[in-house]
């Protein structure tokens, strides 16, 4: 499903380009939804971040690979930025930092990354209550 996503994404942007080739006029700017941060953002934050450092860290130390991690993230994102680029944006930021942060750090599982990944998800499931039971319906 993801890869029909990107085709056509990747299919309409060759084809407002090739749209654009045939009208030299600008277009106007996008109107673009003004960003409405939550309340509880930062801790959102804090969660994409541990979701990119518990993603590496679980593939890393597995030999079965684990995509959920990423997918659990697309979700966050899809439900929680709908239609804010710039949230989104942090948001994925958020992710990648937390990955690029423990794959320069570990190239092979180590005890330490075992700890440091059971460290992250409990962080995780701490901030999801936290975040579900102050801010939830």
């Amino acid at each position: 499903m993801p890869r029909i996503l990107i085709f056509s994404a990747l299919l309409a942007a060759v084809l407002s380009g090739l749209a654009f080739a045939q009208d030299p006029a600008p277009a106007p700017p996008a109107a673009e939804q003004p960003e409405k941060p939550a309340p509880y953002d930062d801790r959102l934050l804090r969660l994409s971040e541990i979701l990119g450092s518990v993603h590496y860290l679980r593939n890393l130390c597995n030999a079965d690979s684990e995509p959920q991690w990423r997918a659990v993230m697309q979700h966050l994102i899809e439900t929680e930025t709908a239609g804010e680029a710039k949230r989104q944006e942090r948001f994925t930021a958020s992710f990648n930092r937390g990955y690029r942060a423990f794959a320069s750090v570990y190239t092979a599982c180590t005890p330490a990354a075992v700890v440091a990944e059971e460290r992250y998800r409990n962080e995780g499931a701490t901030l999801a209550v936290e975040i579900t039971s102050r801010f939830g319906n």
